[in-house]
């Protein structure tokens, strides 16, 4: 189910007078709000596209961060809040903090960060660092990073949560070995995010993962959408089939996350890109219809014939 969202009156200010800095966007218009989903465990709305930053925001430019600056004033502008990193990608956290304060949008946005250490100390030490470099206390999410160290990294983050600290928990996987144990967590702990790998070239989370996060009432955001750029190398330079428009698709990214946001039980999808165009591209895929199942097995069947 689809709920709307407004953004602040502010957020609105301060990306109308950021915007003459924008590059030329696509030619899709925005008429309404991004599609929003609500995160079972509060209600809360959070719309169905998020920025990644893996690779992207690893390193601050030689420009100073002004392409970067321009895709985080793209996701506002387009209705996006969510935003994905972690301490694992090089200096993501304190590049992302520091445009984020740059712009003033620091309040705007739902941040999601991960801790991935062993042991309770290093675990809240990399907590407290998360913090700095961010910015922003509370932190809107903070997951546990691939599995690592799961049960001890928990034990932190729900003292955090219960602290105020930090104001959703989860746990994070890109792999398929790392299933098993994510289920079992999911059906034992109490966890208000998932993040796994899930595309129509990666869909085996829907068969016992995504089902478990829904029994348990547990929010499920997606990463690799794009496989790595694996997905890209299959479609470059092939014609976008004309039944995509039947689920009002411009783009080859677009049909990707549309194939993802089709199954119900997926609250959110990531895409990671330094590029302002690309992000409106990404952001374009949380407006319009959905492919219902039809159009969706036709996308698989599609993938898997290239």
């Amino acid at each position: 189910m689809r709920h709307e969202s407004k953004l602040p009156r502010r957020t609105v200010l301060k990306v109308a007078v950021a915007g003459a800095l924008l590059p030329a966007l696509p030619a899709t218009v925005f008429a309404a709000p991004m599609a929003t989903r609500r995160i079972p465990g509060s209600g809360e709305s959070l719309p169905v596209i998020g920025l990644g930053t893996s690779d992207e925001f690893e390193r601050m430019p030689d420009d100073g961060g002004a392409a970067l600056k321009a895709v985080l004033k793209t996701l506002v502008e387009k209705g996006g809040t969510l935003i994905d990193t972690a301490p694992g990608y090089g200096d993501a956290e304190q590049v992302l903090g520091r445009l984020l304060d740059d712009l003033g949008l620091l309040d705007e946005v739902f941040l999601s960060s991960k801790v991935r250490t062993r042991g309770r100390n290093e675990g809240r030490q990399s907590l407290e660092r998360s913090t700095r470099r961010l910015r922003k206390e509370p932190l809107d999410l903070m997951m546990v990073h691939s599995l690592v160290d799961a049960d001890t990294q928990l034990d932190n983050l729900e003292r955090w949560k219960d602290e105020g600290r930090v104001r959703y928990i989860g746990i994070t996987t890109s792999r398929s070995s790392g299933f098993e144990q994510m289920e079992s967590l999911i059906r034992s702990r109490e966890l208000d995010f998932i993040q796994v790998n899930y595309s129509a070239l990666e869909p085996e989370a829907a068969l016992r993962v995504i089902p478990a996060a829904r029994d348990r009432g547990v929010a499920v955001m997606i990463n690799r959408a794009f496989m790595n750029g694996r997905y890209f190398s299959l479609v470059r330079g092939r014609e976008l089939p004309d039944w995509a428009a039947g689920f009002d698709c411009e783009s080859w990214a677009q049909l990707a996350l549309k194939y993802i946001l089709g199954h119900p039980d997926v609250t959110c999808v990531l895409a990671a890109t330094s590029n302002p165009r690309h992000m409106a591209d990404n952001a374009g895929a949380g407006y319009g219809r959905l492919p219902d199942d039809g159009d969706r097995t036709r996308i698989e069947r599609l993938l898997a014939e290239l």
